[in-house]
């Protein structure tokens, strides 16, 4: 012990001597030096010590107070702890409180490309509409207001991308109440043929525009009723009724068939039109997902429709299928249950 205090005492002599004569910057970079270390100290006494205190003392606290509680004899304790290995138990803690981290962080990088990707969508399918009608307008306040011959026509293209725009806001505005749960749904009994049926008729100038047909394989007059959100289910209707039209070819013909599935009605939609490739299927159900985006940005799409449908659908714990083929068409299955 002796040794170790003329130890101290001859170092703290050479720290005082060498303070006395250093100067003042080799005295503030040995400060800095000293005071970097103890923060990396700290940091590292913290990490220790939160490890110790979560995955070792955590794991041992439980076993030490049940000792007590149970008050065992040396003899008792040791068959309690026999077959125990707490070495073994403390790495499995620690292996799935690294797994849990990673998992957390590649959430949060999902999150993070998913936000980047959806404001660069929303950002590119306003910026169309928002563009064209500032030409518009400049054209026509650079003297086209006066000249009757294009005045009307450039008005009208300017209502055409407002309606775009106010299409892409509302379905925006749906999709997000969707996925927050904010959608409140009212099942009720109705009948799906007679609601298809009125849906159609409402479409068919647009499917006619195209000369397309819309065939519902069930008279009216035979209903089938089933239980869910009337309103909703209409714009799942509605959404994928659209679709066909959008993505059909000129003359061709959408058929919407029902079909008995035990306890459920399964509706299928189906077109002859344009497909889609294989390797696209998987995605037609993103937000602003196009598998032809100049046919539906033709057509007024916002990208949403098939995405709210499968929101929709969801809410009813119900699925949506697809199959297609690339030039053949494409039909879009879902269920619904039995009233």
């Amino acid at each position: 012990m002796s040794v170790l205090i003329s130890g101290i005492t001859s170092v703290l002599v050479v720290v005082v001597f060498w303070w006395s004569h250093a100067s003042q910057s080799l005295v503030d970079e040995l400060l800095l030096g000293i005071a970097i270390a103890l923060i990396a100290f700290l940091l590292v006494f913290i990490i220790v010590y939160y490890l110790l205190n979560e995955l070792i003392f955590g794991k041992i606290n439980p076993i030490y107070k049940t000792i007590q509680q149970l008050n065992l004899s040396d003899s008792e304790l040791k068959e309690f702890l026999e077959g125990k290995d707490i070495g073994k138990e403390l790495e499995e803690e620690l292996t799935k409180w690294a797994a849990k981290r990673g998992n957390e962080l590649t959430r949060l990088r999902e999150m993070e490309r998913y936000r980047k990707e959806f404001l660069g969508n929303v950002s590119h399918e306003l910026k169309t509409p928002i563009f064209n009608i500032q030409g518009y307008i400049l054209t026509l306040l650079d003297g086209g207001l006066e000249d009757e011959s294009i005045n009307r026509v450039y008005l009208e293209r300017a209502e055409k991308s407002i309606n775009r725009m106010i299409s892409i806001v509302k379905d925006l505005e749906e999709i997000s109440k969707l996925e927050s749960g904010e959608l409140t749904l009212n099942p009720e009994k109705f009948n799906v043929v007679a609601l298809v049926q009125e849906i159609a008729d409402s479409l068919e100038m647009k499917a006619l525009n195209r000369g397309i047909k819309i065939v519902i394989a069930r008279s009216k007059d035979t209903p089938i009723y089933v239980s869910a959100d009337k309103k909703s289910i209409s714009q799942v209707i509605v959404n994928l009724l659209v679709n066909s039209i959008n993505y059909g070819k000129d003359g061709g013909t959408t058929i919407v068939s029902f079909s008995d599935m035990f306890d459920s009605i399964l509706v299928e939609v189906s077109d002859d039109g344009v497909g889609i490739d294989q390797k696209d299927l998987n995605r037609i159900f993103e937000r602003f997902f196009r598998a032809d985006k100049s046919r539906s940005r033709e057509s007024g799409g916002t990208g949403l429709g098939l995405a709210i449908v499968k929101h929709i659908l969801e809410a009813h714990r119900q699925t949506i299928n697809v199959r297609s083929k690339l030039g053949e068409g494409s039909s879009f299955a879902f269920t619904l249950d039995k009233a």
